[in-house]
């Protein structure tokens, strides 16, 4: 089977984004790693099922989002994502949060708000990107991000009293 050197050569560039995605999601370097191949496989087998190659990343990102969950739910290790640190770890570069609260914070928000400010915000996507890999409307991921910075702005208020 010949794959598109577009797909490739598109995976080689953002390998290192997905490895992150993924471990936001399970916290753990190998599992993380896991979820990434099964990605490629899964995006390799179905490349030519994408109508719009333009779409590419947000597609790749909905194909890691959802095998991340689904290894999650397999493992059903759901619940540690809300107790470990959230980790950014890959090749050449470790993602260092410059303030441990913020950490702290992002750890304690609900899945559906914390994965939002992440692809947002960490990913670097687009509302419309984020409402295509969540499938969920473009306005509930707005309502969302901002529930989820408010809850995340209280939080860290909070900290700062303490």
């Amino acid at each position: 089977m010949q794959y598109d050197e577009q797909l490739v050569q598109f995976i080689q560039r953002y390998q290192n984004d997905f490895y992150r995605l993924a471990n936001s999601y399970c916290k753990n370097e190998q599992d993380a790693l896991d979820i990434v191949q099964d990605s490629i496989q899964k995006a390799m087998q179905s490349y030519d099922q994408l109508e719009e190659k333009e779409k590419l990343k947000s597609w790749f990102y909905k194909i890691v989002v959802h095998t991340s969950l689904d290894f999650l739910r397999k493992h059903k290790r759901v619940h540690v994502m809300e107790d470990e640190k959230l980790m950014s770890v890959y090749d050449h570069y470790e993602d260092h949060y410059e303030n441990i609260d913020l950490e702290k914070a992002l750890d304690d928000l609900p899945t559906q708000y914390r994965q939002i400010i992440i692809l947002r915000y960490f990913e670097d996507l687009k509302i419309d990107d984020i409402a295509f890999i969540l499938e969920e409307n473009a306005n509930t991921i707005k309502t969302r991000l901002y529930k989820g910075l408010k809850l995340l702005k209280a939080d860290l208020q909070t900290e700062e009293e303490k």
